[in-house]
């Protein structure tokens, strides 16, 4: 009889028989479509707000560099997130969109590819930087502003399906 220690052991997919951490061999896995949205909330006060609103940042057009650093994000997860694997994406997509109630940004990214793993670490990567990237466009106003709620949305393809946050 195994022991709870090797059967736990086993179902750690990215650690070798001694331990450490590995890359996943994909190799042997279909290709299929896959699909993921994330996204991620920017608060701050509302002189910040307004300059980002109006495009009066001393760094210029905020959404623009925030829209792009997301997109490039997400083609160079694998160099950030040590076990993610390279893809080839066929598409990245980065919508935000100013909420003046809250005095905020919500950043939104959709990732998809064809291949045999998933692309949610891209989606939350290119969300994650945008969102990072209102930041330094913004700091100057407010060094107070806020990220937040960065999360997968929803999911789709591989083995694991459709998923969707109940969040």
């Amino acid at each position: 009889m195994e022991s709870s220690e090797e059967t736990y052991r086993e179902r750690l997919t990215h650690l070798d028989e001694r331990g450490e951490a590995r890359m996943i061999d994909v190799g042997g896995k279909g290709s299929t479509r896959r699909y993921a949205r994330a996204e991620a909330w920017v608060r701050m006060s509302e002189r910040a707000f307004r300059a980002l609103e109006t495009g009066t940042l001393a760094k210029g057009d905020a959404l623009a560099v925030a829209r792009v650093a997301g997109i490039m994000a997400a083609k160079r997860t694998h160099e950030l997130i040590p076990l993610c694997h390279p893809l080839g994406l066929t598409s990245v997509s980065v919508v935000i969109e100013l909420d003046a109630a809250r005095y905020g940004a919500r950043v939104e990214t959709e990732a998809h590819v064809n291949g045999p793993t998933g692309v949610e670490m891209e989606a939350l990567t290119a969300a994650t930087v945008a969102a990072l990237t209102l930041y330094d466009m913004v700091k100057g106003v407010d060094k107070g502003t806020v990220i937040e709620h960065v999360r997968l949305v929803e999911k789709r393809g591989g083995a694991g399906g459709e998923w969707h946050s109940s969040l």
